[in-house]
């Protein structure tokens, strides 16, 4: 079973004062996919019930020590459930057994060193194997195979790479690591340059906080010194194995495909319209609770009319060809 990194551990600068207290993870947006009803739930929750939906169940969160209130969200509590009724009720207790299935590790990034630091500190916990990193604070809605599988699934197919990156085209580089790549075929490319918010980028591509990497990464992170914002990067250490003559492939974002993310308060804005509105739509097919039915009804009715029509055609060649055959009887 493939392990999942999330980082969990960034400081919401963009979007304090709220941020003071309560991680930018926990940032609240809407969704009825999990449930009957729509909902507000926290980002995080919607990443890992995500993540939980694709059968993963092992997990490493990244989190800040001060902010205990993840790890105390993503703690069953059965004194908590018992004061609740009704849908609500049912709501937490399918994300208690949820947990309850899953195997979860905390890991603390004491000092804001970086999105490389943040993963680099799940070395142990991953071992030897390959695993997903999944940032905390964005996800993406897909209408089909889901990029997390998709990255699962280039890996598996060209075994010699040792990192596989998920990109976008992006209008702002300010906010992303900008590749520079070469098309292998429909979207798979090969990465040639990883470069963290470049002033010139030299591709219309940004790469998206979802990663699938082979334990070599964790080489390549040791390796690197504190780059953009005297962090460390995540990008140089993908840089370093590109270093290396390693194989770095990237594949896009589908047409399909919207990205939801709460780093700032523009796409925190963007991100609650996007899940409102989904939530809203798939709300109207489920708010009646027979959408089935109500189908089959349309299609019924629609064969009904035509079997009319169908009918009325009949009788009237049927009457044609009788008044045929009364003008020849009577010849």
């Amino acid at each position: 079973m493939t392990k999942v990194v999330i980082t969990a551990a960034g400081k919401g600068t963009r979007l304090l004062p709220f941020t003071k207290e309560v991680p930018k993870e926990m940032m609240p947006i809407f969704s009825n996919v999990f449930t009957n009803k729509r909902i507000v739930l926290p980002l995080l929750q919607y990443v890992y019930e995500q993540l939980y939906s694709m059968s993963f169940r092992d997990y490493c969160f990244i989190v800040r020590k001060e902010k205990r209130s993840i790890e105390a969200h993503f703690t069953p509590r059965e004194s908590y459930l018992k004061d609740l009724s009704g849908d609500y009720k049912k709501v937490m207790t399918k994300f208690y057994k949820k947990l309850e299935n899953s195997h979860l590790v905390w890991i603390n990034q004491n000092k804001p060193l970086g999105f490389g630091d943040a993963v680099r500190r799940a070395e142990k916990y991953v071992g030897k194997e390959d695993f997903i990193v999944h940032a905390g604070d964005a996800a993406i809605l897909s209408k089909s195979k889901h990029p997390v599988l998709r990255l699962i699934e280039t890996a598996t197919k060209n075994p010699d790479a040792k990192a596989v990156l998920l990109c976008k085209k992006v209008m702002d580089s300010s906010r992303y690591g900008v590749p520079t790549v070469n098309k292998l075929s429909n979207n798979l490319f090969i990465v040639n340059e990883v470069v963290e918010k470049p002033h010139k980028p030299k591709s219309e591509f940004g790469i998206m906080p979802l990663y699938y990497f082979k334990p070599d990464i964790f080489s390549s992170l040791k390796k690197i010194k504190p780059g953009k914002g005297g962090e460390f990067q995540l990008t140089d250490a993908i840089q370093e194995l590109i270093n290396k003559k390693e194989k770095v492939l990237a594949i896009t974002l589908n047409k399909n495909e919207e990205e939801i993310d709460v780093g700032t308060v523009e796409s925190f804005r963007r991100s609650l319209e996007i899940t409102f509105r989904k939530d809203r739509k798939s709300t109207r097919l489920n708010s009646s609770h027979k959408p089935i039915s109500y189908a089959v009804f349309c299609l019924k009715k629609k064969k009904t009319k035509k079997h009319k029509k169908t009918t009325k055609k009949t009788t009237k060649k049927k009457m044609k060809n009788l008044c045929l055959c009364s003008t020849n009887t009577s010849t």
